[in-house]
């Protein structure tokens, strides 16, 4: 099981190198790393909105930001080759799928060519380096039936995020055979893993397009929230879920390349997968008023209905497991939007403790 001891054991006083901090999970991961006691510099865009969680909880102030583009490969490469860290996290990514209807081509770009980029230029690192690659649950080639995908199974990709993001998979495959090879670790000093979790909730997502920002902004605008897919199914978890599982994960493949340099699945317990409905409904009871509309019989660009997790690998090799329930996830989740602003960055640290403690 993950704890505040065993993480810290890893990371104190470690330098971390994170792609994508400004985003809601990086910043989410920048907070969690600042409590471990690491050192962190982020490479990233700029945060998308002026209330992003990033603002909020004035994480600039942890860490040395970098405001630069993943496509920048010399820009990245310089960062990188200062900085010399001894993990990287590569969060940085287009990640929405509806989005990626409307700039195909650059949600290709940015999620494999940028990962390219970020391992051609750890490979010209000359010392031990551990990274993590952050892909997500929608790498599999997804039949949308009762079938819990394994780490194993063929992947694939019905829209253009999808899609990427299995070309990002084949492209960690690739630079761990042909350059992070683990029978010549003693010669390169890389490890490399990828992490599939995806459909995580928690406080400070305003992304457009995706279910608990539109909840949010038609629950505090007393509007009907429009469900465009209320029957689908999702592996629904916490944000600090699959964190703690990345940072695990890292810390075990940094210790044995041999051993952990491979994919896992981070999701909730199989009997935990809930449909967008029922989601919907607690986030209402939770916040105690509101009201939804069924939207599923408008035009909508094709998003799998059902999609599950096997989380057995990450369970017996790594040692973890979730924590919270679905129902409490959605609980933390809403109570994080119901905190007046100047309490939204005491709720967000309290929140890390209390599931580091847990």
């Amino acid at each position: 099981m993950v704890s505040k001891a065993s993480l810290t054991d890893f990371y104190k006083h470690k330098k971390i190198f994170v792609t994508g901090h400004t985003g809601f999970k990086g910043t989410w991961l920048l907070l969690l790393l600042h409590e471990l006691g690491a050192k962190v510099k982020g490479y990233a865009l700029a945060p998308e909105f002026e209330y992003s969680l990033f603002n909020i909880t004035e994480a600039k102030n942890l860490s040395e930001s970098i405001i630069a583009d993943i496509k920048d490969k010399e820009r990245l490469q310089a960062e990188i080759e200062a900085y010399q860290p001894d993990y990287i996290f590569h969060l940085a990514a287009q990640s929405l799928v509806r989005r990626s209807y409307k700039i195909p081509a650059e949600t290709f770009e940015v999620n494999v060519t940028g990962t390219a980029n970020l391992l051609e230029c750890i490979s010209l690192l000359r010392k031990k380096c551990t990274t993590v690659v952050i892909t997500t649950d929608k790498v599999y080639e997804n039949k949308e039936q009762h079938i819990l995908y394994k780490e194993e199974d063929i992947l694939g990709g019905y829209d253009p995020y999808s899609a990427s993001k299995a070309c990002t998979e084949l492209v960690v495959s690739s630079f761990r055979k042909s350059f992070f090879n683990v029978g010549k670790f003693n010669e390169h000093q890389k490890s490399l893993a990828s992490a599939r979790a995806g459909n995580v909730i928690g406080g400070g997502d305003w992304s457009t397009d995706r279910i608990i920002p539109d909840i949010i902004r038609s629950l505090q605008s007393r509007q009907n929230i429009i469900v465009r897919n209320p029957t689908s199914v999702r592996p629904w978890q916490h944000v600090l879920e699959p964190l703690t599982g990345y940072l695990l994960l890292g810390g075990l493949v940094n210790e044995d390349a041999g051993k952990y340099s491979t994919a896992f699945n981070f999701g909730p317990l199989p009997g935990d997968h809930l449909t967008v409905k029922a989601l919907v409904e607690k986030a209402i009871d939770k916040w105690g008023s509101g009201s939804w509309t069924d939207a599923s019989g408008s035009y909508q660009p094709h998003e799998a209905s059902l999609l599950q997790l096997d989380i057995t690998k990450a369970q017996t090799e790594l040692g973890w497991r979730p924590k919270l329930d679905a129902a409490s996830s959605i609980d933390w989740t809403i109570n994080w939007y119901k905190q007046p602003d100047s309490k939204k960055k005491d709720c967000t640290l309290r929140q890390i403790n209390t599931y580091l403690a847990l």
